[in-house]
Order: structure tokens, then C-alpha cells, then sequence
């Protein structure tokens, strides 16, 4: 069995967690399965697989070398297509990662277009509120939120969100709108777990952070709270947007601890990236940056 052949059987037990279920997938019996594995660790010199009777696990070199025949698999495709002459034309299968509302709000749209234009291609949307790490969910192109950590990615910045406060029309009429940052904890405030109203350097008239009166664990819960009038709720711009060009929410206050937080398209690939991705980015790039809900510049 050539190099080439036995890493694509090394990505593929790596990726199944077995011998087996790779020899299924790859049409190739378990024992030529662990033969191509066991070849390849000879000529490298190390073990890439640590197995027990139950499981198969990488071990840290495997992991690394994971990676790199990943880069180099995809690399020869990519030449493969260029010299077949179908280098511009996206196929497989694009995976998607962002936020559950920036996902549906922004780039669900982006996807469904991206579906429109390249027939050939289909797409997995991963909508999570986490920092997922991208190569181990098999993620090929995100949309990060907030300043990024020096994680190795390709990122192009689209645009900027910030925290914004926001009632229904209906809470401030009967509760008054509140006239400066001080003025927050006498009202009834809605905030999401993790940051609600005691994120940031603001203080209450006695020093203390406001308190929520109401936390929700999810944004959906904080926007209907909000929406039905129970009080003013701290979100993002992005989040908000909708509900205010419809007048159902409405901006309050100027916060001054509310620092933007850039919106990025992000990728592990960097120049390497495969023209499916290649296409996308350009495609999201260009309508995140016209968008004036997500760039800011644009309104």
C-alpha cells in the first residue's frame, strides 16, 4: 500500500474511532485496516494510535500528525481539481459554525444563497453559543463574536456588535425610562446567565452591581421577557436589531462600559482553504460588511 493510501486509512480510524467501522467505510477488511496503520507507524518511527480492546485513541503524535495529513489529503484534491479543471466549482460538504441567533439571524441566509449559487454543494449549519475548536468538530468556516485568542485561525473582520439596554415601549410608559446608568437598579431588569447587568465596571448608586430580577439561560427567554414588557434587558445589538426597526423594543441609555466586539468570519486553513470554503468566505464576507446591523459603518 502506497504512503498516500495508508494516511487517508490512518484519517479515516481516527475519524470512526476504529478499525472496523473504518474497514467498512474504506471497503477493506479489519486486519488490511491494521496492517496500513501498523506500516505507517513503522516508517515514521512512532505510534500514532493508542488501542485497547475496547477503544482506539490518538496519542499526542498522532494527533498532531492528524493534522498534518489532513492538510496534505486536502492539498492534493485540490490539485487534483485544478489540473481536472474543476478547481471553480465548489462540491461536498461545507460545515458552518456560530452563534444560535447570529446563525439564524445572519448567516443561515448567507448558507441558503451559497446553496443557491454552487448546485453541487451541500451544508451542515453548527449554530452553538460556545468556542468550539474547529478542526476537532470538523468545522470549515466560522463566525466568531469578541476579540479573538491567538488560536491559529485565518479571521476577516466584517464588522462590530456592542451591549445595548432595551424595554418594550409598553414597560417604559408605565415604569418611566431610566435617565442615566445610576438610575438602572430601580427598575426590573432581565439579564442572560453569565453576564446580565454585572459583566462590566458599572456600579449601582451604593457601589453594588444591579441585580437581574430575572436571569433566563437562553436569549430567546430574555428577548420574550423583554418583549412582554417585564423589564429592560441587556443584549446584544445584533440580537435586539429585529425587535427594534419593528418598534417592539426600544434602545435606552448609552452604556459606557458597552466596548464593541468585533464579528470575524474565521477558518482553519488559512490560504490552504478548499475552493468550497474559498467561495463561501468571499460570499459571507461580502454580506456581513453590507449589512449595517453587523457593520455599523454601513448605517
Amino acid at each position: 500500500m502506497d504512503r498516500l493510501q495508508a494516511m487517508r486509512v490512518f484519517v479515516r480510524v481516527a475519524e470512526c474511532g476504529g478499525f472496523a467501522e473504518a474497514g467498512r467505510q474504506l471497503a477493506m477488511s479489519p486486519p488490511a485496516v491494521t496492517r496500513a496503520v501498523a506500516a505507517l507507524e513503522e516508517r515514521i518511527g512512532t505510534r500514532l494510535l493508542a488501542r485497547t480492546t475496547r477503544t482506539v485513541k490518538l496519542t499526542e503524535a498522532g494527533g498532531r500528525y492528524l493534522e498534518d495529513c489532513r492538510r496534505i489529503l486536502s492539498e492534493i484534491e485540490e490539485a487534483d481539481a485544478a489540473a481536472s479543471g474543476s478547481y471553480a466549482t465548489p462540491s461536498g460538504t461545507l460545515t458552518v459554525t456560530a452563534p444560535v441567533q447570529f446563525g439564524r439571524l445572519y448567516v443561515l441566509p448567507v448558507i441558503t444563497e451559497y446553496l443557491a449559487r454552487h448546485p453541487a454543494m451541500a451544508a451542515r449549519a453548527l449554530f452553538l453559543d460556545r468556542v468550539i475548536n474547529m478542526i476537532d468538530e470538523g468545522a470549515d468556516v466560522g463566525v466568531r463574536i469578541g476579540h479573538l485568542a491567538d488560536s491559529g485561525l485565518t479571521a476577516i473582520r466584517v464588522g462590530s456588535v456592542r451591549r445595548v439596554l432595551c424595554a418594550a415601549p409598553d414597560y417604559l410608559d408605565r415604569h418611566g425610562t431610566p435617565e442615566t446608568m445610576r438610575g438602572l437598579p430601580d427598575h426590573a431588569l432581565i439579564g442572560t446567565m453569565g453576564s446580565g447587568f454585572t459583566g462590566g465596571r458599572r456600579k449601582g448608586p451604593m457601589g453594588a452591581p444591579p441585580r437581574p430580577r430575572l436571569v433566563c439561560n437562553t436569549i430567546d427567554s430574555v428577548l420574550a421577557a423583554a418583549l412582554a414588557g417585564h423589564g429592560i434587558a441587556h443584549l446584544l445589538s445584533y440580537q435586539v436589531a429585529p425587535a427594534v426597526a419593528e418598534g417592539r423594543l426600544k434602545l435606552i441609555l448609552d452604556d459606557p462600559d458597552a466596548d464593541p466586539m468585533p464579528v470575524h468570519v474565521v477558518n482553519p486553513d488559512g490560504r490552504r482553504a478548499p475552493a468550497k470554503v474559498r467561495a463561501f468566505i468571499d460570499l459571507a464576507v461580502a454580506r456581513l460588511r453590507a449589512d449595517p446591523r453587523v457593520n455599523p459603518t454601513r448605517s
